[in-house]
């Protein structure tokens, strides 16, 4: 039998169902207390037991649509292509946007604005890719940057492709707009040293024998791209296993600079 907990959960899924609903397909103004009651096959005063106001509701329902959109975008598996899983989040994000103007308003609606659940977790999704650029030494800007440049962007593209009139209609602009902000952020060429070159680094005492001494370590940039260096080197740094926490603090602070 269900418990009360399980009860509750299951009204307000059945709520947030129906409103987001609404909100996709006709936009906040359908949104109504008696409305969403009816489509959810409830009374209306099970809707204010679960949320203050139509607020509150709206935001509720225009989280839940985001949620399944970043939930959609976490289960893509990475390729060996960092730069192509950029562009392929972008596009997906861009058509989020375009598909779901109500919404996308909404989450950006400077007098609603808030870090939901939802929107924190997609910035960590498009800060995990950037991070995956910068690892590969083609990050040309630090990451903070890129993942702002992207942010601030793709705000703009939605915005723009919502407002233009069908006779305007620019089905190249967000390719264009991707590749403006690849040539901002990205380097033409990887940042290492030439082919064939590694560093010798002293392993941690303790290591079985065969191990012990000098081995072998992946490439680090070279010089002939600073930008780049510096992105890929802050990159590496959590997986140094030879600095503390705090030298690892320092160290990031340092190459933030």
């Amino acid at each position: 039998m269900p418990t009360n907990t399980q009860r509750r959960d299951a009204t307000r899924d059945r709520i947030l169902r129906a409103a987001a609903r609404l909100l996709r397909e006709q936009g906040p103004a359908a949104v109504t207390t008696r409305r969403v009651a009816q489509e959810a096959g409830l009374q209306p005063p099970a809707l204010y037991r679960l949320f203050e106001d139509k607020d509150a509701l709206l935001d509720a329902a225009a989280e839940h649509v985001f949620a399944e959109h970043v939930a959609a975008k976490r289960t893509a598996e990475p390729s060996g292509d960092p730069v192509a899983d950029l562009r392929a989040g972008w596009h997906t994000q861009i058509g989020f946007g375009v598909a779901n103007p109500y919404v996308y308003g909404l989450l950006l609606d400077p007098v609603r604005a808030r870090d939901t659940p939802a929107q924190v977790q997609g910035v960590r999704i498009l800060a995990e890719r950037v991070h995956r650029v910068a690892a590969a030494g083609l990050l040309g800007v630090s990451e903070e940057r890129a993942v702002n440049l992207i942010r601030a962007a793709g705000v703009g593209t939605v915005h723009t492709l919502l407002t233009l009139s069908p006779g305007e209609a620019d089905p190249g602009l967000s390719d264009a707009a991707f590749d403006a902000i690849a040539r901002a952020i990205l380097v033409e060429e990887p940042a290492g040293l030439p082919e064939g070159r590694a560093i010798l680094v002293e392993e941690p005492a303790g290591l079985p024998e065969e191990r012990a001494g000098l081995v072998e370590e992946p490439a680090v940039p070279s010089p002939e791209t600073p930008a780049a260096v510096v992105a890929a080197f802050r990159a590496l740094v959590p997986e140094l296993p030879q600095l503390s926490a705090a030298e690892a603090a320092l160290l990031e602070e340092w190459l933030g600079r």
